[in-house]
């Protein structure tokens, strides 16, 4: 095995990271080179994860294990199951664990021939997973996917995104400083996603499908990040009595004009629905609004939300997505393993 190749490079800014939990735990302003040899690489999702053997500067194996987006978003990028061989030569940059443990974030990695591999998230430079489409509609039905050239004053991921724009009640900050992330009360942890507007936040990585069922007065709103699906009544009625709770809330809607008013109310309490810590209980109130634009290449998303139990006031946050019927809305299949990966082996 070649001698490992020892640098650590100091960033002047930190890089977005698109990520089911937070970077608190990695040094975000450096990045650790090492290099080696393959010993594990698996497609999963929420993360991809690979494992390199190698030396430190007494000789002595280490094995590092390196943490990069979802297996969805690495095929997106090209990414296959022979993309990394096992016995491959790689050398690869990380923003490492602050805990000293041989774990990264994956910055860039390079093979054996000089090659970038494409990221299979948006953890540097290249920023969130970009589509491209000229194909237009007359409805809001079908598949789309955020604009990453419109994503204006946008901090670039959801736990950022509710960090910079919602001002919290003391019971908000109280329980954000005793959240942790890598114990049961994470439900991603146990492969429970986000409820509504998590999942509009995530559409610069993953696909929202609107799908219309007029013999039920329905409308399904679906993304594919943590397969996360609502269903939206639109046969005039009210919320339930607020003692019944969901899990993705309880959304009725109407039209206004052309726009669709989505209202979700009822829902369960959720320990971190902003990947932060931010709880959400029952007075959330979330009102979305969609609408055609640009002669139907792009749809205009926007919500507003309430919580007055940990929010002061409200938020507001929109997005345009472009019309993408190429893509598939294929299963995110969570994997228990994979969502678990990155919490320190003390844990």
């Amino acid at each position: 095995m070649r001698l490992i190749l020892v640098l650590v490079m100091t960033l002047s800014g930190a890089p977005i990271v698109f990520a089911h939990h937070s970077d608190a735990a990695l040094d975000m302003e450096s990045i650790t080179i090492r290099e080696g040899t393959i010993t594990e690489y698996s497609l999963r999702n929420p993360h991809t994860y690979f494992t390199v053997e190698t030396n430190d500067e007494t000789g002595e194996t280490i094995e590092w294990t390196i943490q990069t987006g979802s297996a969805l978003n690495a095929r997106r990028r090209g990414w296959d199951n022979d993309t990394l061989l096992l016995g491959d030569f790689v050398t690869f940059g990380v923003h490492a664990a602050r805990d000293g443990r041989p774990y990264g974030l994956l910055n860039w990695v390079r093979n054996s021939d000089g090659a970038d591999l494409p990221l299979s998230s948006g953890e540097a430079a290249l920023g969130p997973l970009t589509v491209e489409s000229d194909a237009t509609t007359t409805t809001i039905e079908g598949i789309w996917f955020a604009d990453e050239s419109r994503l204006y004053n946008y901090p670039g991921g959801l736990d950022q995104l509710m960090r910079r724009d919602l001002t919290l009640t003391a019971r908000g900050e109280a329980a954000m400083s005793a959240f942790d992330e890598n114990s049961g009360e994470n439900p991603e942890l146990s492969c429970i996603g986000r409820p509504t507007p998590g999942p509009i936040v995530y559409t610069e990585l993953y696909p929202m499908q609107i799908q219309f069922n007029e013999a039920e007065e329905t409308i399904v709103i679906r993304v594919q990040y943590f397969d996360s699906q609502r269903i939206v009544y639109m046969d005039q009625r009210d919320h339930p009595d607020p003692s019944e709770r969901f899990a993705e809330g309880y959304s009725v809607g109407h039209w206004e004009g052309d726009t669709l008013v989505v209202e979700t109310r009822n829902f369960e309490d959720h320990r971190s629905p902003y990947q932060n810590g931010i709880p959400s209980g029952a007075q959330k109130y979330v009102v979305e609004k969609y609408q055609l634009l640009d002669g139907g290449t792009h749809m205009a998303v926007e919500f507003t939300l309430e919580d007055p139990e940990y929010v002061i006031g409200s938020m507001t946050h929109r997005r345009d997505l472009i019309y993408s019927p190429h893509l598939e809305m294929t299963p995110f299949d969570c994997d228990i393993e994979s969502t678990r990966r990155f919490v320190p082996l003390s844990n």
